[in-house]
């Protein structure tokens, strides 16, 4: 399958580099993915009801859940058209996460079973996941896609970063993997599902070899690599972005949907955490904190590098990361897929397009609301906007 024009022209056209990333989280895809579907149906007032979020970005990027409605979004249909519409993610997830995490039976010792299955392997085993991800994609690679990918992983053999971009397929088709591969191993998360290797191929012969897990590993929150992978690009004059600088960032256009994270002091704290062995630091109470730990700062880091960066470049409204940092109880779980669950987390979604827009305060660190900067909403309705213009002057 090769890869037909591009639904969007490069960046040499118009005016921005426009990128969106989604964090991974599990189940909590379910809040991207309803922001996701507002920001489409408002591109299709604006532009006609055909129109996708393929359509007006240059970079789609994901990481884990994140990854796989990348993958949605970008691989092809039978008519160049993305498999999935943003409206359709939610119902996926409603339909097929129950299948994806089974749901174990309550009982007295039920939480030691689940201990002990978890020390000899993982949660799940990814059958239905694995299964369902193949045939969907089938023979997709990332060359393929409508627009440009960019999914992070992490080869367990290397002990580095794998990141899967569409920009290095054109330069070697070693790095040309299946989508299907790529979304299987960005989703591997530790202790949840079982890790994935496979091989690359080129015509010569020359082969990639890949032992992988979850991309939540190195970038949960994978806008900063997007946008990496974007300088390189321009570092490499890649016409496509001539004759931009690679440290313009009042040229990028950044939106960067967030899963959530649990509400502050919710769950831990130093003097229980002080008590842990390595069992409770990856079985405490149902949950996984040194896997919550470490996917929820490096996506806060992310973040927090990112406003500086656009801060000092005086482009603060170029960048738009929407986050809920309010969850509590089973609404921080990554694979709680019980259909009560599933629901609050569309409510969530929902209630965070009212909530004002945020922004790190880089004295303290902390999300804050910007005084009269509208609603997570109103400003996805204002890039959007500039999306449209951006296409049409392209």
């Amino acid at each position: 399958m090769e890869r037909k024009t591009s639904q969007i022209q490069p960046p040499t056209y118009g005016d921005l580099i426009t990128v969106l990333s989604i964090d991974g989280g599990g189940i909590r895809g379910i809040i991207p993915a309803t922001i996701l579907s507002f920001l489409e149906s408002y591109l299709q007032e604006l532009d006609g009801k055909d129109a996708s979020l393929a359509d007006y970005f240059d970079v789609i990027a994901g990481t884990s859940t994140g990854g796989l409605v990348a993958a949605m979004l970008t691989a092809p249909d039978e008519n160049n058209r993305p498999l999935y519409a943003a409206k359709d993610i939610t119902p996926f997830y409603f339909e097929h996460c129950p299948r994806i995490f089974p749901q174990k039976k309550c009982g007295l010792f039920a939480p030691i079973g689940n201990i002990v299955q978890t020390l000899i392997g993982p949660k799940y085993d990814g059958k239905y996941l694995h299964d369902f991800i193949r045939k969907k994609l089938k023979d997709t690679r990332l060359s393929n896609t409508i627009t440009n990918v960019v999914i992070p992983t992490f080869d367990i053999k290397k002990l580095h970063p794998t990141i899967f971009s569409t920009y290095e397929t054109k330069r070697s088709a070693c790095y040309d993997a299946k989508m299907s591969d790529v979304c299987i191993s960005t989703s591997a998360a530790p202790t949840y599902f079982p890790a994935h290797s496979f091989k690359v191929e080129d015509s010569k012969g020359n082969v990639r070899e890949h032992h992988l897990i979850d991309g939540g590993v190195a970038a949960n929150n994978p806008c900063l690599v997007a946008i990496s992978e974007v300088s390189k690009e321009i570092l490499k004059d890649n016409l496509d972005f001539f004759p931009i600088n690679p440290l313009d960032y009042g040229r990028f256009l950044v939106i960067s949907i967030g899963t959530g994270a649990a509400k502050c002091e919710q769950k831990y704290n130093s003097s229980m955490a002080a008590k842990w062995g390595i069992i409770d630091w990856l079985f405490h109470k149902g949950s996984t904190p040194l896997v919550e730990v470490f996917t929820q700062s490096s996506a806060d880091m992310v973040d927090y590098h990112n406003s500086v960066v656009f801060q000092a470049f005086h482009s603060e409204n170029s960048y738009l990361r929407i986050q809920e940092d309010e969850l509590s109880g089973t609404e921080a779980s990554v694979d709680v897929a019980t259909k009560e669950n599933l629901e609050r987390l569309v409510e969530i979604g929902e209630n965070l397009l009212k909530k004002p827009l945020s922004r790190v305060n880089l004295e303290t660190g902390l999300t804050e609301p910007i005084p009269k900067g509208g609603t997570n909403e109103e400003a996805l309705k204002r890039l959007a906007t500039l999306l449209v213009n951006e296409r049409r002057l392209r």
